[in-house]
């Protein structure tokens, strides 16, 4: 019965039953409607009113929550009388918001909010004249009603900032028929813009700073312009003005210190665990927090949040750097959690001082789980608690036998997390200094009060750990920064689990971390990714709250799409099929000079030699072809790549015991001369050989750790056609490829030189197939 008097309270405001049933959907913007009603009483709320009630209930941020009842008066005594003044009132209120002492000042908001302020029709209407005239007439004129008027009124509301929108609307359509006139035939069909229908866009899901991450879905190609152009989070220094985030008394004054100590520049930071190699899910990761710091000329560090001694080897370090410098990207600092361990220690000494946090004997197998038994020991002495912590400290008491935990729930209901537990282990940077350890709920906000973080940027998985966050940093009165979350990146058909990919490696079902198989970026460096595509790639994903979860061939399309204009074309068979010219054209072999990139010729060129015996695919040629084949058969000729020459089959030389075509003997004739053929085909003559390895999809379900579609475990979906391993013949011009080096062998696809490569042994690994390649398969 409540829920039908809201839904009829909500119609009275002017809402539809549909939108009054779903307001009631959302409990923060129905408990603020309750409360506003309570406030209007028996106000009259006709004539838009109660939508301007609605629609300040529905931007009204927690931390001003208190000034509702301001809002609502302003609302009712038509002092705020349209959208443009009530989200002005709320910026304002928001703006004293971060002073918890301040009280609004009348006169200020009024004047902010442009109160008593009229615009008159006569005022927008000459405003309108004027502005289509110095800038609009003549695209009117060339488009005439396919021009989007709405830049029109953007320009309008500029200089009058408080003109109600459906006047300066109708004063724009006024103007524009006077100078158009009636619609023509032309006039009614779609702009040619909108000809294409738009894909549909994955709704993202929505999150608890969605203002932000849900306008920065898509549409972006680069890191730069999705950080410029698509993510709005909030400036520095104006933490307070984030969804969720808890004003202090001293919150003002930190902030002011904060903006002192960083000149106003966004401090953003990478913190991996030093206990594995990065994937393709860091790589999103990597250009968030480096590419938006980057965006608004400011600064993000790589730290590593080595917390955990047990886990964590030098190489992983190292691999670390190595790939976030590989992705184009140069730490503003490299810095580690324990470089403030000592820090980290007095600060929880201060939590213990104040009854925020206590020594606990419980096991960890008894913390786990959803309702884990509350602690006997959380109102333990706060002396006690001192003591049992300088013990855990000084080594008196066994690991796992105690554990420092903070007096907080967290949003999922889990109360006290864990700051410290014992581990009797080196440290590989603090060696045997510390025998407790802090943990990631523990270390990371404080860390980046330390660091001076603008935006704390994480996965959506964190979401559930903010309210520690602001928490611990309120806790202990230092600067705390704002958290901001999206969504996670997964990838179809492949595993990112380090215990995992661990495990495939002790199995020898991929050689090591760098495997071409795998999407660790190591692996996919190795495989021959440029950088820019998997960057390109990550700005594909964008900024949302939704977790993510995409095929390989959108990954591989970003590669086709660096690749094809950066890397040159050469000639290479990877099954090679003898052929003879039995009237080669030529006294001697032949140079020829090749471009680089056939469609620009300018970019460079390389040699291949022509001769009498040439190689071409053994899919190039067919005994019996079938109907619709367009490539070289004993009645069907091809013309050869570059060299001017179209080969027609005499004999077909055929391995006696076995059966299988060995070699063609064929007559050419000159290109300019002969039939146009049907087809043109790679070939290679006096060649060198490669190594080179053809990689599929590890996994043969799109979900191999998902028990539902692959009851046996990921082990047992490994496809036996993942790799394989072909000599192929090359022309000599790849013989002074480097590793790392990409090319694109021509009609087979997109080839980068690997690390085994020796002077003598070059091994080349498919990279990716090329575009038709792809969708075929």
């Amino acid at each position: 019965m409540a829920g039908e008097d809201l839904i009829a309270q909500f119609q009275g405001l002017g809402m539809s039953e549909q939108k009054a049933k779903e307001t009631l959907k959302n409990a923060n913007v129905t408990k603020n409607l309750q409360l506003a009603l309570e406030v209007a009483g028996s106000a009259s709320l006709s004539d838009g009113t109660g939508m301007l009630i609605y629609h300040m209930a529905t931007k009204l941020k927690p931390q001003t929550a208190e000034q509702l009842p301001l809002l609502v008066r302003y609302i009712v005594e038509r002092k705020l009388d349209n959208t443009q003044r009530v989200d002005a009132a709320l910026e304002y209120v928001l703006k004293c918001g971060q002073n918890l002492k301040a009280n609004i000042d009348i006169q200020a908001l009024e004047k902010e909010c442009g109160v008593g302020v009229v615009v008159t029709p006569e005022q927008i209407e000459r405003t309108v004249q004027a502005k289509i005239k110095a800038n609009y007439k003549e695209s009117l004129l060339e488009q005439r009603y396919h021009f989007n008027s709405f830049k029109i009124l953007q320009d309008v509301r500029s200089e009058l900032k408080w003109a109600d929108a459906k006047s300066v609307k109708a004063a724009i359509d006024v103007e524009i028929f006077d100078l158009l006139g009636p619609k023509t035939e032309a006039d009614l069909k779609p702009s040619k813009a909108s000809d294409k229908p738009k894909a549909a866009k994955p709704k993202p899901e929505a999150t608890a700073n969605s203002q932000a991450t849900e306008a920065a879905s898509d549409g972006a190609t680069t890191i730069a312009e999705l950080m410029k152009t698509k993510v709005h989070f909030h400036a520095p220094g104006e933490n307070f003005k984030a969804d969720g985030y808890v004003v202090t008394e001293n919150t003002e004054r930190l902030l002011k210190e904060h903006l002192a100590r960083t000149a106003g520049k966004v401090h953003t930071r990478f913190p991996p665990e030093p206990n594995g190699i990065l994937h393709i899910g860091h790589a999103k990761a990597i250009n968030i927090n480096f590419g938006y710091a980057a965006a608004h000329d400011g600064v993000c560090y790589l730290r590593y949040d080595d917390t955990n001694p047990e886990k964590e080897e030098e190489k992983f370090f190292l691999a670390i750097k190595e790939m976030v410098e590989w992705l184009g990207y140069k730490p503003y600092k490299i810095t580690y959690s324990s470089d403030n361990f000592q820090q980290l220690y007095e600060w929880a000494v201060v939590l213990i001082n104040k009854g925020l946090a206590y020594v606990c004997h419980q096991k960890a197998e008894e913390l786990k789980g959803f309702n884990p038994k509350p602690s006997p020991w959380r109102e333990r002495p706060i002396e006690e608690s001192l003591r049992l912590f300088e013990d855990m400290k000084r080594g008196k008491i066994d690991e796992g036998a105690a554990t420092l935990r903070m007096k907080v729930t967290l949003e999922e209901g889990k109360m006290d997390p864990v700051a410290y537990r014992i581990k009797f282990i080196s440290h590989h940077r603090t060696g045997s200094d510390w025998c407790i350890y802090p943990t990631y709920d523990y270390t990371h906000c404080l860390c980046d009060s330390l660091e001076d973080i603008t935006h704390s940027l994480c996965t959506k998985e964190f979401q559930s750990r903010r309210s520690s966050y602001y928490w611990l940093c309120n806790a202990l009165g230092i600067y705390c920064p704002v958290q901001w979350e999206y969504g996670r990146l997964n990838m179809n058909y492949a595993l990112v689990s380090k215990r995992k990919i661990a495990k495939l490696i002790t199995e020898q079902i991929v050689h090591d971390w760098d495997d071409p198989r795998l999407f660790t970026l190591t692996a996919l460096k190795r495989r021959g990714f440029p950088a820019e595509a998997i960057n390109n790639f990550c700005a594909q994903m964008g900024v949302t709250g939704a977790q993510i979860a995409v095929d390989p061939a959108m990954l591989e399309a970003a590669v086709r799409d660096v690749l094809n204009i950066t890397a040159p074309r050469r000639l290479v068979v990877l099954e090679p099929l003898k052929v003879t010219i039995k009237n080669f054209p030529h006294s001697s072999p032949l140079q020829l000079d090749v471009p680089d990139f056939p469609q620009n010729p300018q970019l460079g060129s390389h040699k291949i030699t022509l001769d009498k015996v040439i190689y071409i695919e053994q899919g190039d040629f067919k005994l019996e072809p079938e109907k619709g084949y367009r490539r070289l058969a004993p009645k069907q000729s091809v013309g050869l790549r570059h060299a001017g020459l179209v080969i027609t089959v005499e004999e077909v030389v055929k391995n006696p015991s076995t059966g299988e075509v060995v070699e063609l003997i064929c007559t050419s004739q000159s290109a300019d001369q002969a039939e146009k053929p049907k087809a043109f085909v790679q070939w290679v003559s006096q060649p060198i050989q490669l190594e080179v390895r053809l990689y599929e999809q590890l996994f043969k379900h799109k979900n191999p750790e998902d028990p539902n579609e692959v009851p046996g475990g990921f082990l047992s979906d490994i496809s036996e056609q993942s790799i394989s391993v072909v000599v192929a013949f090359a022309d000599q011009a790849l013989n002074k490829a480097k590793v790392y080096d990409k090319f694109q062998f021509e009609r087979i696809g997109f080839f980068s030189v690997d690390p085994d490569t020796t002077t003598n042994h070059l091994v080349f690994n498919r990279t990716v197939g090329l575009k038709e390649d792809a969708g075929k398969k």
